[in-house]
């Protein structure tokens, strides 16, 4: 396969089992209102790659942490505290992992987890 083939992240799913009160608390969360809205689907354009909430069904939700997809920030730390004061628990507190990158995760009220990345030096 060639590399061209491969185009790069496009969309990250979370599954919740409430669909309106999850769109609710991730426009919160991102500062940013869904682009698509369907009872199947909510779609938002976060910086250019989709965040997708899909609706499960509770008793067949399972939530993995094998995956973390990180979101892009400028303030990690403001970001990651205004993701807790909306209800999200700590997953990783805001950690210097080498230079100047910061990550940090949450789980969201639905127990999927929401990876964030301060990296001053990855330009898209």
């Amino acid at each position: 396969m060639k590399k061209e083939e491969i185009l790069g992240l496009r969309t990250v799913v979370y599954k919740v089992d409430d669909l309106l009160r999850a769109k609710e608390w991730y426009s919160k969360a991102f500062g940013n209102q869904p682009y698509f809205d369907e009872p199947f689907y909510v779609g938002f354009n976060i910086g250019g790659y989709e965040l997708g909430l899909l609706p499960e069904d509770k008793d067949d939700a399972q939530k993995g942490e094998g995956v973390i997809a990180y979101w892009g920030v400028n303030d990690i730390n403001m970001v990651y505290a205004n993701m807790l004061e909306l209800g999200a628990k700590e997953h990783e507190k805001p950690t210097n992992v080498g230079g100047e990158l910061m990550v940090a995760s949450v789980y969201d009220l639905w127990g999927n987890i929401i990876g964030l990345i301060y990296n001053p030096e990855f330009k898209l």
